[in-house]
């Protein structure tokens, strides 16, 4: 089974396979938040997937 290539672009697997993803709504309308908000926005967060999914879009990653 071929890697989902979109899907894994907004993915990273850190070593111990934790999946970490950019929290949505960061992307404009940020003028008028907070500067902690906007610098928070820019900060991964943590991303839970069942393993049947794990394995449909990310079937090549290392096992720990």
């Amino acid at each position: 089974m071929k890697t989902n290539k979109s899907y894994i672009k907004r993915l990273r697997v850190t070593k111990r396979g934790k999946l970490l993803s950019r929290k949505p709504g960061g992307n404009h309308f940020n003028a008028k938040q907070k500067r902690t908000k906007q610098l928070a926005a820019k900060k991964p967060m943590g991303f839970s997937m069942k393993n049947k999914d794990r394995n449909r879009f990310i079937p090549n990653r290392r096992s720990s």
